[in-house]
């Protein structure tokens, strides 16, 4: 093959970028659809009665919510070549410091404030010390995972601490137009990402960065403050699901939001985010919150362990890892015969 043909084959694989993120939400499309259809195989006698199966997508819907606003959040780190292992203990530490009688005597408010000042301000901690203190990714927020925690059942004394505001409370249960509050915020904060990932400034800066930072730098772009605002950005967004699962919950605690630094991880890989970075995509990785929303009620309505589901999620996260690995061992191959 000459070095024109294998540029051709490059450009038509690789450069229809919009191509194939549709080609692969269409293949999440598809995995959707098969975890429904064995459902509908494996529980016949619920998935005929229409009014269940509706309330039932609502419930995966309202399950995926929470994680799918931290997902959000961790897709913009991963784009930009980061990793944050701090998001679940983010969200406990911001849910606790909401829940305190101090913060409580201020409301429903007072409580919001603080739940995502806490998020901001620990992710801007983890930005400070990537960026400047130039501390591995995984290092840094494997260290505030632990410190949070820590900071948490600190705060919290170990105790489950009960949410007394309504407002709060009532956000898990409130339903417009029969579709939970929780959905419209997951939407909103979807479509927030989206812009800011695809029609702004901020998220070229992000896929450039991600995708070589060096010649990012070169072309004038502040990589540390931008890696800094990136972490920041991600603890903003596990602030909001803080109370989003405060509210679920009537209370908050130190071990609450256990793991879901590796859903949100694995939802964005499945979703087509990159590990090393430079490329990504909000819908994707909302398809990939709601593929594992959708397994956890799988195994639920079959009565199957919490341990064959881990199994499960682990399986799909290797799969899509050895696709992203065999793709970038093409492109390398390719690009390696074009410079011969």
């Amino acid at each position: 093959m000459t070095a024109t043909a294998v540029k051709s084959d490059v450009r038509r694989r690789w450069a229809g970028e919009n191509s194939e993120n549709t080609t692969r939400n269409l293949v999440l499309l598809g995995v959707l659809a098969a975890l429904i259809a064995i459902g509908a195989i494996t529980r016949p006698q619920l998935y005929s009665d229409s009014t269940w199966v509706w309330n039932n997508v609502l419930s995966i819907l309202q399950l995926a919510s929470v994680i799918g606003v931290v997902t959000v959040g961790m897709t913009f780190v991963i784009i930009g070549g980061g990793i944050d292992l701090s998001v679940g203990a983010i969200v406990a530490l911001a849910g606790v410091w909401a829940t305190t009688v101090a913060t409580q005597s201020f409301g429903a408010g007072g409580m919001i404030f603080t739940a995502v000042a806490v998020g901001l301000g620990v992710g801007l901690v983890n930005g400070l010390l990537i960026a400047y203190g130039k501390l591995v990714p995984f290092i840094a927020t494997l260290a505030m995972l632990v410190a949070a925690r820590g900071l948490a059942a600190q705060i919290s004394g170990k105790q489950t601490q009960i949410s007394e505001s309504a407002v709060i409370n009532g956000i898990a249960s409130t339903k417009i137009l029969g579709i939970p509050l929780l959905v419209y915020i997951l939407a909103v904060v979807a479509a927030a990402g989206w812009v800011l990932l695809n029609r702004t400034t901020f998220g070229r800066r992000t896929v450039a960065v991600g995708g070589n930072a060096e010649a990012a730098r070169l072309a004038g772009i502040d990589i540390k403050r931008h890696t800094m605002l990136l972490y920041g950005l991600s603890g903003l967004c596990c602030g909001l699901a803080a109370i989003m699962l405060t509210s679920q919950a009537t209370s908050a605690q130190a071990a609450m939001a256990n793991l879901y630094e590796l859903d949100a991880i694995a939802a964005a890989i499945i979703g087509g985010t990159l590990l090393s970075g430079g490329r990504g995509t909000i819908v994707g990785s909302l398809l990939g919150v709601i593929i594992f929303a959708t397994i956890t009620n799988l195994f639920a309505i079959n009565g199957l362990s919490t341990e064959a589901q881990n199994m499960v999620k682990g399986g799909i996260i290797i799969a899509a890892v050895l696709v992203q690995q065999f793709r970038f061992d093409a492109v390398t191959r390719l690009l390696g015969r074009i410079r011969n």
